[in-house]
């Protein structure tokens, strides 16, 4: 099936580069481009894309602004934040107002095929380059919140899950993975959330490394 992505950057040159790179693979149909904020929100509304590939900084809507609106009027669709911005600050925010991935500029083709198909089958993606800023800020603040006991509640098929889940496999993969239906691993991961009151992947990931579960280089 293919993967139907709306590109919203403010740049023409990277947006028309972006999608010559995404059009010569089968998989991915780019539906849409915006080059600001108001364009992109009504896109979404409207073209109810897989994929929104974001990055706006110089317009009257900037990025942060944009994923409010997402929010609002384009919930079911997923967005990834393609940016040159790798302050901690700015990553929180963004996953915060309901990024569903961050990605550097500077990645690799690969590493953005990765993302774009994680998203795409329901899942979360954060870049290696911001994944280790994302667990330290996290454990900054939450580390009187979140006993180490927790990880008791699990079954020990909810801790295999919550393992993958925290290593950005996709809903699908983890499914076929294990041998089981996707509605069981749907099932399996708003058990683990309500059991340990995390109702985000940032804050999975961030549990999931602090009881040892996975490794930060897993």
């Amino acid at each position: 099936m293919l993967c139907r992505i709306l590109l919203a950057d403010d740049s023409p040159l990277f947006r028309a580069g972006l999608r010559a790179l995404l059009e010569q693979k089968k998989q991915y149909t780019v539906i849409g481009d915006a080059g600001d904020g108001m364009t992109a929100v009504a896109l979404a509304e409207r073209l109810k894309p897989d994929v929104i590939v974001l990055d706006m900084t110089a317009n009257t809507l900037d990025s942060e602004q944009i994923l409010r609106e997402l929010y609002l009027r384009a919930p079911t669709c997923h967005v990834l934040m393609l940016s040159s911005r790798s302050e901690l600050d700015f990553v929180m925010r963004c996953l915060q107002l309901g990024a569903h991935g961050f990605l550097l500029k500077s990645a690799t083709a690969q590493e953005l095929e990765q993302a774009l198909q994680a998203l795409k089958n329901g899942g979360q993606y954060l870049s290696s380059a911001v994944l280790p800023m994302v667990i330290g800020q996290a454990v900054k603040h939450s580390r009187k919140r979140m006993p180490a006991s927790n990880a008791m509640q699990l079954t020990p098929r909810q801790l295999e899950v919550l393992r993958l889940i925290a290593r950005g496999e996709s809903t699908r993969s983890i499914a076929d993975g294990l041998g089981l239906s996707v509605k069981t691993i749907e099932a399996h991961r708003s058990q683990i959330m309500h059991r340990l009151q995390i109702h985000d992947v940032p804050g999975l990931v961030l549990f999931a490394v602090r009881e040892g579960i996975i490794r930060l280089n897993d």
